[in-house]
């Protein structure tokens, strides 16, 4: 199945039936009265979250959703039939985002989160409502109220709890396929990985989602290469592991090359925990290695994590870290929702 992140389409909720204008008419009952319906409310259109998807294709060639309108109503007092509402299924983790494109209507964040984006028009009323006693033959009705309309973008940001970034052919595909039963396409030319991959991590009794992004290079910021498109599938994560090539030999500047378009990019990418690793170690002398980790570790900050992805070498330990800062976002985020509930 095509991967796709982001999509523009039409909603358009059902407009609500006509009221009916009618008169009671039976053999002995000359003076029987209005009777007219009411017409049936408008079909709403429905978001509705599920963990079953992980693509927005749906919505790649089908753009224009429409509700159903209520059924206008009908003599002896009968009421129109509801429309029938529309529902759109989104992945979990999809932002619904108004047509300019930044103002934010809801955050599909949960398995099951429902909201309503378009509420059907109520139905009008029949002549029945309209009789007093100076009016005893009312012929006024209401029409049914008007369906909303709007155009919205879909834009999925994978939830996942840790990310990999890196240059292209820095081993962030072997490394999520030496850690999950994640099975990515490798191969040794750029640009091998088009479009966000994820893999589960198992921790005893816990697990974490860990996410495979596409590379970067420079001026991604700018749309080279594939762009910074794909970056937003780590805002949400706790935790950026960063891998570097060793066999490269300009370490330093693939180093700095990714956290200057983490900084481009923005929405504090740039500030969250990161593990630097120092990939494809086993194709490096001791000399070579101890040299490059110590001008790594000048660059970074912190000492790097020496890791082969390929025959598998200190990768769980990077792994059992990331595991333990991802447990302190999520005692965080609890903590600031407790916080909220309380404030509320």
């Amino acid at each position: 199945m095509r991967f796709l992140d982001s999509a523009k389409i039409w909603v358009q909720s059902g407009h609500g039936g006509a009221g009916c204008a009618s008169f009671r008419r039976e053999k002995f009952i000359p003076d029987g009265g209005p009777n007219g319906g009411d017409g049936g409310k408008g079909g709403s259109v429905i978001v509705i979250a599920t963990s079953d998807l992980n693509t927005l294709i749906d919505y790649r060639y089908a753009q224009h959703f429409r509700a159903q309108r209520g059924q206008n109503g009908m003599g002896s007092e009968r009421h129109g039939k509801n429309g029938q509402d529309t529902v759109l299924k989104v992945p979990v983790g999809t932002r619904i985002l108004a047509e300019d494109k930044e103002t934010i209507i809801a955050d599909m964040v949960e398995d099951g989160q429902r909201l309503v984006l378009c509420r059907g028009g109520d139905g009008g009323r029949g002549n029945q409502h309209f009789k007093s006693s100076t009016n005893r033959a009312p012929r006024r009705t209401e029409p049914g109220w008007p369906g909303e309309e709007r155009w919205i973008w879909l834009e999925l940001k994978l939830l996942a709890d840790a990310g990999l970034v890196g240059l292209p052919n820095a081993g962030k595909s072997t490394f999520l396929s030496a850690s999950s039963r994640a099975r990515p396409k490798i191969a040794d030319y750029p640009f091998t990985t088009l479009e966000p991959k994820l893999g589960m991590i198992e921790f005893d009794h816990d697990t974490f989602v860990l996410a495979d992004i596409p590379g970067l290079i420079k001026g991604a910021s700018e749309g080279a290469g594939l762009g910074d498109r794909f970056l937003g599938h780590v805002e949400r994560c706790g935790v950026l592991i960063h891998l570097i090539d060793g066999t490269d030999s300009k370490i330093v500047q693939a180093y700095k090359t990714i956290r200057k378009e983490l900084e481009l990019y923005g929405h504090g990418l740039v500030d969250k925990p990161e593990i630097v690793c120092l990939n494809k170690v086993d194709a490096l002398s001791k000399e070579q290695l101890r040299r490059k980790a110590a001008s790594l570790e000048e660059a970074c900050g912190q000492k790097p994590e020496l890791i082969s992805a390929a025959t598998g070498a200190n990768v769980r330990p990077v792994l059992l870290r990331a595991h333990e800062l991802i447990k302190q976002a999520r005692a965080a985020e609890a903590a600031e929702k407790a916080k909220v509930l309380e404030v509320s």
